[in-house]
């Protein structure tokens, strides 16, 4: 029973290690995003397969518009705000130039800063575009596409809060296209998209949004925990795909992998990277048609929103909004977006996995410390000991049964030494022994299974939430999402050479003072547990705390810290606890008192129990 128990135990702490150590030292092998050659965009790719065919030909498609140079900037409409700078193209009236102004790209003071949207002739570019797509009584040509030149109507020329701009197209053949542009001080656009029928007969045309990516983004190394493709909402139902996935989907009528999903009454739809996201929100309440598409001819991978059709009578107008979402996954800002703007469940647009009853609440936990302390490294400390408090009723007896575990291992020695060739004698002697003494071996199992998914979650929380990006902790730390950047192989900088990538696998080697924390800490823990009987299993749990200690040296800051703070707080309840009830460790040797002898100190719990 003890060897299965402590099987079990082994089992758990290697299949973790395994589990996480291969998402970071194993990822899949990103394709190159090589430059789209001008001479694909000759053929242009079949177009929406959300609409019927009568419609598809009108909807934006892949046209000789897109091989054309950069418009020149007095070409283009400029975007101003707090957190935001760009342009808006009038060529095809594209949002196709964003920087988030508060991210840079690295913790260098020189980084520049985070850019987000790119136009067509850049390398990765990528961009969201609106438009309407021709139904009924109007020709394919007479709606705006990627190569409409837009004019600016009105005199404001630079997009800022409060102050919008508007686009104006006439197709000459009796209507007028306008596009009215807004954004608020964080991260929404809202755009507005009208239509004036001046001809004689009425007309039908959907509008629709879509954000178009050429090739996967820069740098993509798609790890398991987290998604980084498209995201999206379709009444209540939240759909996540990798841009590896996307190719395999099921193949469209118009002979590309798509798939659609139609919401009736509220959802969105979009890219979601790393810390970053563009997301297109129609008006929630109405229904939609959700779309995502790859086309394999150019690499391009695409999402669109077509709303309902429009009925346009002679002389009349029709207007209809779409919501952008463009900028930094920031949990309180997407909550509000969520909670005062009305977009539904917005904040699973950040990927909580599949303990998202754990994750969510720990992370909410995390912001409000963070907001009160005022430092992330320090706010995981303090989320540490709470979680560690909230635990504590349940570790608490596991701590005392390990402490009279670690009592009887003299016994359960002999017990080998005597039963050595019969195994079932042996196990017979230990189970009388367990209950001669009221010890319950598998009580130290269950604090370690409810940690695990406290681990996870955690994990989850630290890796995939921008808040831990580039925030210091103390002195060398300054980005608790990247790995300590100090190394044994500079003797921690003192020696004038570097350390490898934080990506290469070799970097493992390279032990920060973090990690060697980690392993001492893991270490000390170790000494206040049983040793295991088997010679085999006694080895494999020496050596773990050194094992650990090079497979987390890869592993973000934030995480090892509180890998470091869990161990620490574990040893001092477990070390606590255990001297209080006369079970007092000796780090470097047995515990002192042996069964059934007088111990070396007896608690208060002891004493009155003799009494």
């Amino acid at each position: 029973m003890q060897n299965q128990n402590k099987n079990l135990i082994l089992a758990t702490v290697l299949s973790l290690a395994v589990i996480v150590a291969w998402t970071f030292l194993f990822p899949p092998q990103d394709r190159a995003n090589e430059p789209v050659p001008v001479a694909a965009t000759q053929t242009a790719d079949p177009a929406l397969p959300g609409v019927a065919s009568s419609e598809a030909g009108s909807l934006e498609a892949v046209t000789d518009a897109e091989a054309a140079p950069t418009p020149d900037m007095t070409q283009r409409i400029a975007i101003q705000t707090p957190r935001l700078s760009g342009s808006i193209s009038v060529l095809g009236g594209r949002i196709d130039d964003l920087y988030l102004n508060d991210y840079q790209e690295t913790i260098e003071e020189d980084s520049p800063t985070v850019r987000l949207l790119r136009p067509v002739g850049e390398r990765g570019a990528y961009y969201a575009s609106f438009g309407w797509a021709a139904a009924e009584g109007i020709a394919p040509d007479a709606v705006p596409g990627p190569d409409t030149l837009w004019s600016l109507e009105g005199d404001n020329d630079t997009l800022t809060p409060g102050n919008p701009v508007t686009l104006a197209w006439d197709n000459g053949a009796g209507q007028v296209f306008r596009t009215t542009f807004s954004i608020d001080e964080n991260y929404m656009f809202d755009v507005a998209q009208s239509v004036t029928n001046m001809g004689e007969a009425p007309i039908e045309m959907r509008p629709y949004g879509l954000i178009r990516r050429h090739g996967k983004p820069e740098g993509l190394r798609e790890f398991f925990i987290l998604n980084e493709g498209i995201v999206r909402m379709a009444d209540g139902r939240l759909e996540e795909m990798k841009y590896s996935k996307m190719p395999d989907m099921n193949d469209s009528e118009l002979g590309v992998p798509a798939e659609v999903a139609e919401a009736q009454e509220s959802g969105w739809i979009g890219f979601t990277d790393h810390y970053w996201m563009t997301t297109l929100i129609p008006q929630q309440g109405t229904a939609f048609r959700s779309v995502q598409k790859y086309l394999p001819s150019r690499d391009l991978y695409q999402v669109e929103a077509v709303m309902a059709r429009q009925d346009i009578q002679a002389g009349g107008e029709v207007s209809v909004s779409t919501r952008l979402f463009a900028g930094a996954k920031e949990w309180a800002t997407i909550r509000e977006y969520q909670n005062e703007g009305g977009v539904d469940r917005f904040v699973d647009s950040i990927d909580w996995g599949w303990f998202y009853f754990l994750t969510k609440p720990i992370f909410a936990l995390l912001h409000w410390l963070n907001q009160h302390i005022g430092n992330m490294g320090w706010s995981i400390i303090a989320l540490t000991l709470i979680l560690k408090a909230l635990v504590l009723p349940l570790a608490y007896k596991s701590y005392l049964s390990m402490a009279k575990m670690k009592e009887l291992q003299p016994e359960l020695t002999k017990l080998q030494e005597r039963h050595k060739d019969d195994r079932q004698a042996l196990q017979v002697g230990m189970m009388d022994l367990y209950k001669k003494n009221k010890v319950n071996p598998a009580s130290g199992c269950l604090p370690m299974i409810v940690q695990i998914p406290i681990f996870f979650s955690l994990y989850k929380v630290i890796f995939v939430t921008i808040e831990l990006r580039h925030a210091p902790w103390v002195a060398w730390i300054q980005d608790l999402s990247a790995p300590d950047p100090t190394s044994i192989l500079n003797l921690f900088g003192l020696l004038p050479w570097g350390t490898p990538d934080p990506t290469s696998f070799f970097f493992i080697f390279s032990l920060g003072v973090l990690p060697i924390f980690l392993g001492i800490s893991m270490w000390l823990q170790q000494r206040l547990n049983p040793t295991p009987p088997d010679p085999t299993q006694r080895m494999i749990f020496a050596w773990m705390p050194w094992v650990f200690m090079f497979m987390l040296g890869s592993f973000s800051s934030g995480l090892v810290l509180y890998w470091i703070a869990n161990n620490v707080i574990t040893f001092v309840q477990q070390y606590s606890i255990m001297t209080y009830h006369g079970h007092r460790p000796d780090l470097f040797g047995n515990i002192r008192g042996l069964v059934g002898k007088k111990k070396a100190t007896d608690g208060p719990k002891d004493k009155a129990e003799k009494g």
